[in-house]
């Protein structure tokens, strides 16, 4: 039974990763800081170590007492727009963190590094859909950091032989999603706003364009990465196909929630605007798989979300520039965000 370090296990894809790696018989330790995910969200059989991959001390002591096989390094704060307002703060979780774990893993013998990347180190290309061999070119400090963990895991391999496996994910929502994160997860934001009985907040005209993609038809691929051989050392594009403008969006989720589209729009903020990408190379590696629909996805969401309420979004404490902050993200008077 091989044995598995998941880290943002208590997050959203981190939680559905794991829950896949049980399914197939691993012996898997999640580990998160809970500062986005919930324990509720780890299957009982995982086990559950609470703390941060910047503790250096812990993550060399789980690696060396544990002896994991593979690693799944889904932890990061995953706020695009907003890590240009809180550099330090992502540079520090999202890169220096990724760093502290590819050292223990080349010190402790790891066979592979599963790094969950974003297709926000494309930025906004002239190029649609993007795919792999798309040129990078990260317009947000997230976009940067998480290709720079790409180069030091290819790095890596080169100079240790630490194999890895990188995938690019995209506008991920689903059920385990925190709804309660006003910085992040459209889907979320929408359904949340519209149990508290407010619009639907859309930055600008609502025309920007994503594949908004299901975690139920991701994990799985995920999950069956390390037993597939053309997979490793290689990077992936996953995700939904067909791109929907925001707007569209909107009303897909009023029909689900089961309440007429109400909606109003704030100034656009800085952000790639057409955004979506090509599978076709993960499709030839793990066969063609089908998708789910953004109308059922969201309808299974949905389900899940009126089924556990909405969530009091909480103002992110540690804003490093306020030069250009968005003001739909600015704390309202009275106190209801």
């Amino acid at each position: 039974m091989s044995n598995i370090l998941v880290t943002g296990g208590a997050g959203f894809i981190g939680a559905h990763v794991t829950e896949e790696l049980v399914k197939r018989g691993y012996q898997v330790t999640v580990l998160d800081d809970l500062s986005g995910g919930f324990v509720d969200n780890v299957v009982s059989e995982a086990d559950f170590v609470s703390g941060s991959i910047n503790d250096v001390a812990l993550v060399d002591r789980l690696f060396s007492e544990r002896q994991f096989d593979y690693v799944y390094h889904l932890a990061a704060y995953a706020a695009e727009g907003l890590s240009h307002f809180i550099k330090r703060f992502n540079y520090t979780n999202n890169l220096i963190g990724s760093v502290n774990l590819i050292n223990a893993a080349v010190n402790n013998g790891v066979k592979c590094f599963v790094f969950t990347s974003s297709i926000a180190v494309y930025g906004a290309s002239p190029e649609l859909p993007m795919t792999e061999e798309t040129r990078p070119h990260p317009e947000d400090s997230y976009g940067i950091a998480k290709l720079a963990v790409e180069q030091e895991l290819m790095v890596s391999k080169e100079m240790f032989g630490l194999d890895y496996i990188i995938f690019r994910p995209h506008n991920v929502y689903g059920e385990k999603q925190n709804i309660g994160d006003k910085y992040r997860n459209v889907v979320g934001i929408f359904m949340n706003q519209i149990l508290q009985g407010k619009p639907m907040t859309i930055f600008g005209d609502g025309e920007q364009t994503r594949a908004f993609s299901y975690i139920g038809d991701m994990a799985p691929i995920m999950a069956d990465a390390i037993k597939v051989p053309a997979a490793t050392n290689q990077i992936f594009n996953i995700g939904a196909d067909e791109p929907y403008t925001i707007n569209v969006l909107a009303r897909e989720i009023a029909q689900a929630m089961g309440v007429a589209a109400n909606t109003t729009h704030v100034p656009a903020r800085n952000e790639v605007v057409h955004a979506y990408s090509s599978h076709e190379k993960v499709r030839r590696v793990f066969g063609d798989r089908p998708l789910t629909s953004l109308a059922e996805g969201v309808a299974r969401m949905a389900a899940w979300v009126k089924e556990h309420g909405a969530r009091q979004s909480r103002e992110f404490e540690g804003i490093e520039v306020m030069k250009n902050f968005p003001k739909a993200w600015l704390p309202s008077k009275n106190g209801d965000h």
